[in-house]
């Protein structure tokens, strides 16, 4: 089942010179899992391939399973950060919601734990 990453995760991103750090949090157990397995720094690296070639060593990724999250290291995605580049404003802060529109090819069991969960969540609010 094809969904995006937005519909069972949300994101937060920040910037430093021309780094991306983006941290992609689930809803829950069921939802970690699926971006364990799913969300691969080489997914992202080529995801955001348009801001930094081929190199996917410029992607790192860290697991935070305590926090049900997985945090992203992008090196040089800011062309060459905010003294350097001609993006006047966000630079890195609108970088998770590019992340979010990321398509994932997932099994449907695993899409349907992770979406049930996401729905449980967002129904609390």
């Amino acid at each position: 089942m094809k969904r995006l990453l937005a519909d069972i995760a949300h994101a937060r991103s920040g910037d430093k010179a021309d780094r991306a750090d983006i941290g992609v949090f689930a809803w829950d157990d069921a939802g970690y899992q699926v971006l364990a397995q799913a969300l691969t720094a080489q997914r992202v690296a080529e995801h955001f391939a348009h801001l930094i070639g081929s190199d996917t060593s410029r992607v790192r990724r860290y697991a935070l399973p305590g926090l049900l999250a997985l945090k992203f290291v992008v090196d040089g995605a800011l062309g060459g950060g905010a003294a350097h580049s001609l993006r006047s404003d966000n630079l890195g802060k609108t970088i998770a919601a590019q992340l979010l529109r990321m398509e994932l090819e997932l099994p449907d069991a695993e899409a349907r734990a992770a979406l049930a969960g996401a729905q449980t969540a967002l129904e609390r609010f």
